[in-house]
């Protein structure tokens, strides 16, 4: 009785499986770039890093640096 129980019960989390995998498949799809846009992050709220702030709260309108390591080519890999 058992035994024959086991296929039936595989069968059926399969399905489901394949289900909720094209589901998640057609989800990836239908989302645009402008969708991606729109959307709020998990908050609901627009959210700032805190570096960019001031002593006060406000967004700084101090000069901000940025830099960017183009040509890696040269560097070995860090060990650790």
């Amino acid at each position: 009785m058992l035994s024959g129980l086991f296929p039936l019960a595989y069968a059926a989390v399969l399905i489901c499986l394949l289900l909720q995998a094209f589901r998640m498949m057609r989800m990836a799809t239908t989302t645009t770039p402008s969708a991606m846009s729109r959307s709020k992050d998990r908050t609901g709220l627009r959210t700032v890093h805190p570096e960019l702030l001031n002593e006060h709260g406000q967004i700084t309108d101090e000069e901000l640096w940025t830099v960017r390591f183009s040509d890696q080519e040269g560097f070995a890999p860090s060990q650790g």
